[in-house]
């Protein structure tokens, strides 16, 4: 089963999770596509929901399959998120932002009660960062920004090349709220939760593509089946 198949498994499997009259928001990349696609399957056949996309091209496809949309200010609490991950690792850490909408989707997900992940084996990992981290940034003083970036992420003990990312073309990637993308390519990030909190103090950083303690359900379609992994967080209950 190639990679294609198994994305399709894992949006087949999360759209069975989908019920009538739910608010839901729509991920970006190839397997979100999938799950675009088959839930406009659903709703061409009857089922009624009202959607959240995460960027301008799941916008368009959702609309191209008759599905109702609506943005965070007019709904702005959500059942679940449906959305796929560039890397995903035993404690349902994420990599995202290979599609350039990390940005909105870390807000949709946030907004949303549930979020479910889908993705093909090939994005499980043992330790993020084989996948270039995307950090979205804003244009005003970008080497400033950059050289704070490499600068406290080698504090963190992460180093390799930190690049813009660019267009086909050679021009700089712009983003849907009009923002620029570093890869940072370190290969092993050791502490996610340790390098996270380091970009939070800098002021050109708008958000990381770390997303971290926000996956619910990972639905991983793999040689062997379709396989649900559930996060595991420790709570603290207040006891009278």
């Amino acid at each position: 089963m190639s990679a294609e198949d198994q994305k399709r498994q894992a949006a087949m499997r999360a759209v069975e999770m989908v019920e009538p009259g739910m608010r839901l928001g729509l991920g970006t990349g190839s397997t979100a596509s999938q799950f675009v696609a088959l839930l406009g399957e659903r709703v061409k056949a009857g089922l009624s929901v009202i959607c959240v996309a995460t960027s301008t091209a799941t916008e368009q496809l959702a609309e191209a399959r008759g599905i109702t949309l609506s943005t965070l200010d007019e709904t702005p609490e959500l059942d679940m998120t449906f959305d796929g991950a560039d890397e995903i690792d035993g404690e349902l850490r994420m990599i995202k932002g290979g599609g350039g909408a990390l940005l909105r989707e870390k807000i949709v997900a946030m907004a949303s009660d549930r979020v479910i992940i889908m993705a093909d084996e090939s994005k499980m990992v043992e330790n993020l960062g084989r996948f270039k981290l995307p950090v979205e940034v804003v244009q005003f003083g970008l080497r400033a920004t950059l050289d704070m970036v490499e600068a406290l992420a080698s504090d963190c003990g992460c180093t390799g090349e930190i690049a813009l990312r660019k267009t086909a073309d050679g021009q700089p990637f712009v983003t849907d709220n009009g923002n620029y993308i570093l890869e940072c390519d370190f290969g092993s990030i050791g502490d996610p939760d340790e390098l996270d909190e380091a970009f939070r103090f800098i002021p050109g950083v708008v958000e990381s593509g770390l997303f971290l303690d926000i996956c619910d359900v990972a639905i991983i379609a793999t040689k062997d089946g379709v396989k649900l992994f559930e996060a595991r967080r420790d709570l603290d209950e207040d006891v009278d």
